[in-house]
């Protein structure tokens, strides 16, 4: 299986929370400094300063946003991945045993009557002599298949 997508919606989500709080810190800092009676240039010059820095921290916050995102994203894609994985591993497993199950029964005709031999058509052929890769491994996708 390729990554557990309630771990990366959970980290998706962990990314938000900062993200909020970020900005929280970024509002309470400016506020603080904003609050203070001091005067002067000085004074000035380090409002101008942390409402900078403030700015830094919401494109932090912003950023936190996209990374969670793309996370999503990223989400959603190994979802639809896993399903396909697992939907062409279903439909595979079908044709496979109905596959083996017509060569298995021309064997025991052929057995029963070994003056008439028959054949197997080219799919089931195909088909019983295929090695499946693991379950839910990636190479599940790229699989072709008479039938699927």
């Amino acid at each position: 299986m390729y990554g557990d997508s309630d771990v990366m919606h959970r980290r998706a989500d962990q990314l938000r929370e900062q993200a909020v709080d970020l900005r929280g810190l970024a509002d309470q800092l400016v506020a603080q400094t904003e609050g203070i009676g001091w005067t002067g240039r000085a004074a000035d010059s380090m409002r101008e300063r942390v409402r900078e820095r403030a700015t830094h921290l919401r494109t932090a916050a912003a950023e936190h946003d996209t990374a969670a995102d793309s996370l999503d994203r990223h989400v959603q894609e190994v979802v639809t991945l896993k399903d396909s994985i697992a939907d062409t591993e279903r439909k595979a497993a079908t044709l496979l045993a109905d596959a083996r199950t017509r060569v298995a029964r021309i064997e025991a005709a052929n057995e029963a009557e070994p003056d008439v031999r028959r054949t197997p058509d080219a799919d089931d052929q195909t088909l019983s002599g295929f090695s499946p890769p693991p379950s839910g491994h990636k190479d599940w996708l790229a699989v072709s298949l008479p039938g699927l």
